[in-house]
């Protein structure tokens, strides 16, 4: 567990810490034994992408038999660190380390925990992916994935093209631009971790870091978002819509691997079969942090980490759990296998430069 000393060191390295540093040193004990024999209740605002986790009966069941009941409230990751203090809270549980670390600058928590994580993805259908096979957009992954390569649908987007300008396009000829569909990057995580990607191919490979490489990459990075009309505030809207109607509605949604993993693994009917996942190069991971802002929020932490059934819980809602192994037995035999994702992962700039970039767009 780390200090309250220690927590502006944590506040810097969170940025730094790549996927493979998910397991967090300071906090890899086992939970006490004794737990359930001192049971609280305890309260804390969560990301909504996480409100199923919580809601299910077999994490509520398992968190009482350590002792906790958990009650939480749901909103955007950025909306929990534009708020001016968490006091009503004993843990807040964001999405992406830069959230992270600003809650950690405006709050005074006790200790920090790193649970599970999800990568940034695109779900779409298999007649979009072999469209943009043919403008070396989409390429084959691992276990029947697809690449989505941003540095060529930059070019696209730089030249405004529309689907139905797209060489040998039979199966798709709408009159709209080629766009990834993505929440409103004012309250959206999973957007501003698209604008991070998008902003770091514009910017030469390599992450934005001040005022000047913003200007320089804002008119690449509108066409993104300014293109797309109105934009959904939640990702679970979008991802219904993305569900119920389909390719005309929304060719490409930008998602959490976990949203499109979590309805794969219980096999829900909603999920057609060509429906596919495809994964951004370069790729962004949000690291799901929990903010133990009391000692009741840091027993939650600690055993959000270390349990064994926990852990095994979250990878049945689709998030890559702290021990690759758990989340693998977990997705095998529910269809294809999610890909390492090991290579050409990067690290999104800082949060002041991220709210800078989301100024310019607003």
């Amino acid at each position: 567990m780390i200090g309250v000393a220690l927590s502006s060191v944590l506040a810097a390295s969170l940025i730094a810490v790549g996927a493979s540093q998910v397991v967090s040193r300071a906090v890899a004990a086992k939970p006490s034994t004794d737990l359930a024999a001192n049971p609280i209740t305890i309260s804390g605002i969560v990301g909504t992408e996480k409100g199923a986790y919580f809601a299910d009966p077999a994490v509520k069941q398992r968190l009482a038999a350590l002792g906790l009941t958990v009650n939480v409230d749901t909103a955007g990751s950025r909306q929990m660190a534009a708020a001016k203090n968490l006091k009503d809270y004993d843990f807040a549980f964001p999405s992406s380390a830069p959230v992270a670390d600003k809650i950690l600058r405006a709050n005074k928590p006790i200790s920090t925990n790193a649970p599970f994580y999800s990568p940034i993805a695109i779900a779409t259908f298999q007649p979009i992916v072999q469209v943009l096979s043919l403008v070396n957009v989409t390429k084959p992954n691992v276990g029947g994935y697809q690449s989505f390569d941003v540095g060529a649908y930059l070019q696209l987007t730089k030249k405004g093209t529309r689907w139905d300008q797209l060489p040998r396009n039979a199966s798709y000829p709408a009159k709209k631009a080629v766009l990834v569909s993505t929440n409103d990057v004012r309250s959206s995580n999973a957007a501003a971790m698209y604008l991070a990607i998008g902003s770091y191919v514009a910017n030469g490979n390599k992450p934005v870091s001040n005022e000047a490489e913003i200007n320089k990459v804002m008119p690449t990075i509108g066409r993104l978002f300014l293109g797309q009309g109105y934009s959904e505030s939640w990702s679970e809207s979008s991802f219904e819509d993305y569900l119920a109607l389909g390719i005309g509605k929304t060719p490409m949604l930008l998602t959490y691997e976990s949203q499109f993993l979590e309805y794969q693994l219980r096999k829900d009917a909603s999920l057609a079969p060509d429906m596919v996942l495809m994964y951004p190069v370069p790729e962004v991971q949000s690291k799901h942090i929990v903010i133990n802002l009391t000692p009741g929020g840091a027993r939650l932490g600690e055993a959000l980490q270390n349990d064994p059934e926990l852990q095994r819980l979250a990878a049945k809602h689709g998030f890559r759990t702290i021990n690759p192994a758990v989340f693998t037995e977990v997705t095998s035999g529910s269809g294809p296998t999610p890909p390492a994702l090991l290579s050409q992962v990067i690290d999104p700039p800082r949060y002041e430069i991220l709210e800078s970039m989301i100024n310019h767009l607003a």
